[in-house]
């Protein structure tokens, strides 16, 4: 293998020979572990040490990377320490994730590393967004992040890839080509010959590179590091390299040509580069004996530390507080009534709440598909392109995955961004981003997602069953997000502002119907209504309606039809919900209907029966109803959205209900 020395001095190849046995050793003690019972799993980098090695060298050290399962190399050259590492794959509470994730599935702030999911596309889009945040910040760096062969056939390399060359990003996108993802060959992933075939179809420029040459994979880097920092864009680097162990050590490597590893061993990135150095009289035998020596006692020292650290204590308090970042205290509460109001409607007064926030957060992003110029297609957003620029109201591709992971990246950065879903139905093209990136990341590793991700949502509108969807329930069941949703235009800004001050990811369900149905006196000054909070909106002593967003209108609109006396308790947040308003309420009057657009049979309405049910029986003068649309896709002919909608069966329940 030709190694080019360049004008590199003996000092640095000998401190990069130092960086490439470091994982090398690591490694091999990491497999006797595993004998041994001591870590569950682990992912071998065998042979393609070089890669994470030699591009983290040659980066800044503020300068963002996020690896995958094979690139332990990222966290040796970025010092991470050897006790804190071994604490993470022995599941110690002193580890990175203090027992929550495995192996590399972990970041530090501190070492400027983002961590992995086991979806491995998603983070391709975290970094587009923390190269964003530094456009934004006139911050000459880079960012880069790995794919796996494999990896790269997955939805979200495309998306990142277009982002990036579309908002000409600052990332190299790594692609480590070891020709099989888990057991499945290249032929079988891609019909290109190349990944750098890939790069002109997203206009960016496509580098190939010997990855097992740690020389070739630093100068490389680095040149195109220097570039990037002074002329943003992104830029995919394929290394080719070869993968000695199997995918993880429990899956083997039957599935490869045995001739291949005779092939590959001969191309060995360690034993190569170290047989160089020794040829080049750069390093001696007695110094490589040494090295590996002192390399060896650090592991052992290492793993001195990591022994004498406690395994977690389960505590679920601290489990249940963990998965939420600490929100500050917020702005003024809708309690105060002193201020002046305007008479807004419900659309008015969430682009109200968009620009106050966009004042009062400099560092606030808003992105989306058509939300610059035109406005959002229910013009939303309309106008603020005008106000705060398009680098700070962002039009999009039509790529939710990628913008919402960006959200991720830009927390990164500390910055806020706030995402548009053009129809709520359509989240689910970003589904993964929030259920597993977004709500987890603070509760694995301590980062952040300071996202809103904005829901138009509900039906109504004749818009059939892909634009009509109620799908808040997708998300009241995952651990990590906040999920709101406003009735009125008060709340609509309120909770809006409040969601994002609050530095966690906050589903914000607005619905489409009331945008320009319903108007209310909304302050003019910046407030915010708390998450959290149900509102108590009428009063009543035969029955209580609990429920949320359209519902409130229409139990509003039977309670009168029927002149029946009840509490109607808004529930405003869904996640968390208000337990002790319900609780009051149900206590109170002994009769509880459960009321929502979303369709029955999981609905949110019920967790909220069964709750009540537990903690409320002895209260209970009849059984919780719930009343909600049919359990059918929703359909597009008027009269059938009008019999799929629960309106006419909530007045049959609320009749039967009080008559029990």
């Amino acid at each position: 293998m030709p190694f080019d020395r360049a004008a590199y001095p003996t000092e640095q190849l000998l401190t990069i020979y130092q960086e490439l046995l470091k994982p090398r050793l690591i490694e091999e003690k990491m497999l006797i572990l595993l004998r041994q019972g001591k870590i569950s799993k682990w992912f071998s980098g065998i042979g393609q040490e070089a890669i994470a090695v030699g591009s983290t060298l040659a980066l800044n050290a503020d300068e963002y990377i996020l690896p995958l399962h094979r690139n332990l190399g990222v966290f040796t050259a970025r010092r991470v320490p050897m006790g804190r590492l071994f604490a993470q794959w022995e599941g110690k509470e002193g580890g990175f994730t203090k027992g929550r994730d495995r192996s590399f599935h972990f970041g530090s702030r501190e070492h400027h590393i983002v961590g992995m999911i086991s979806h491995l596309g998603p983070q391709l889009a975290v970094a587009d967004g923390i190269a964003l945040a530094d456009v934004l910040d006139e911050q000459k760096r880079v960012t880069l992040v790995y794919s796996g062969d494999g990896g790269a056939s997955e939805g979200d390399f495309h998306e990142a890839l277009n982002v990036a060359a579309v908002w000409q990003l600052p990332v190299i996108f790594l692609i480590e080509n070891n020709g099989y993802g888990l057991s499945t060959p290249s032929n079988e992933q891609f019909r290109c010959k190349n990944f750098i075939d890939k790069g002109p179809a997203y206009g960016i420029e496509a580098v190939q590179i010997d990855g097992n040459n740690v020389l070739e994979v630093y100068s490389t880097i680095q040149r195109l590091a220097e570039d990037l920092r002074q002329n943003p864009r992104p830029v995919l680097v394929e290394a080719l390299t070869f993968r000695m162990r199997g995918h993880e050590e429990a899956s083997g490597t039957k599935y490869v040509p045995q001739e291949l590893f005779a092939e590959w061993a001969q191309k060995d990135p360690v034993a190569t580069y170290e047989q160089w150095l020794i040829s080049e009289g750069l390093l001696s035998e007695t110094a490589r004996h040494q090295s590996r020596e002192k390399i060896k006692e650090e592991i052992e020292q290492g793993l001195r530390e990591a022994d004498t650290l406690p395994a977690p204590t389960p505590d679920a308090t601290r489990e249940l507080a963990d998965m939420y970042a600490e929100a500050p205290e917020q702005g003024r509460s809708l309690s105060d009534d002193s201020q002046p109001t305007t008479d807004k409607r419900y659309v008015d007064a969430i682009r109200d709440g968009l620009r106050q926030s966009l004042e009062r957060y400099p560092e606030l992003v808003l992105m989306g598909q058509d939300i610059a110029e035109y406005g959002g297609v229910f013009k939303v957003t309309e106008g603020l392109v005008g106000e705060f620029g398009k680098a700070r109201v962002r039009n999009t591709p039509l790529c939710e995955s990628a913008i919402l992971g960006a959200g991720l990246g830009l927390s990164v950065r500390g910055k806020k961004s706030m995402v548009e879903m053009q129809f709520a139905d359509f989240v689910t093209c970003g589904f993964n981003q929030i259920v597993n990136n977004l709500a987890k990341s603070h509760y694995r590793w301590g980062q952040n997602a300071d996202v809103v991700v904005r829901m138009p949502t509900g039906a109504g509108t004749a818009a059939g069953p892909f634009h009509s969807q109620s799908n808040e329930a997708w998300f009241t069941h995952t651990p990590g997000l906040k999920v709101v949703f406003p009735s009125n235009p008060h709340d609509a800004k309120g909770l809006l502002c409040a969601a994002i001050a609050d530095p966690n990811p906050v589903m914000y369900f607005e619905h489409k119907l009331l945008y320009r149905s319903v108007s209310g006196p909304v302050p003019d000054a910046y407030y915010t209504t708390p998450i959290g909070q149900a509102a108590l909106v009428r009063e009543g002593n035969e029955l209580s309606i609990v429920t949320y967003g359209m519902g409130v209108h229409w139990a509003l609109q039977v309670a009168e039809e029927l002149n029946v006396s009840c509490d109607i308790l808004d529930l405003r947040t869904l996640l968390p919900w208000d337990q002790e308003a319900v609780r009051r309420t149900a206590e109170k009057n002994g009769r509880v209907l459960v009321l929502h657009e979303d369709t029955l049979a999981g609905g949110l309405g019920a967790e909220l029966a069964a709750w009540i049910g537990e903690n409320c029986f002895e209260h209970l003068d009849a059984p919780v109803h719930r009343v909600a649309s049919l359990d059918t896709a929703v359909p597009f002919a008027p009269a059938l959205e009008k019999d799929f909608l629960p309106l006419q069966r909530l007045h049959d329940a609320v009749e039967k209900l009080r008559n029990y």
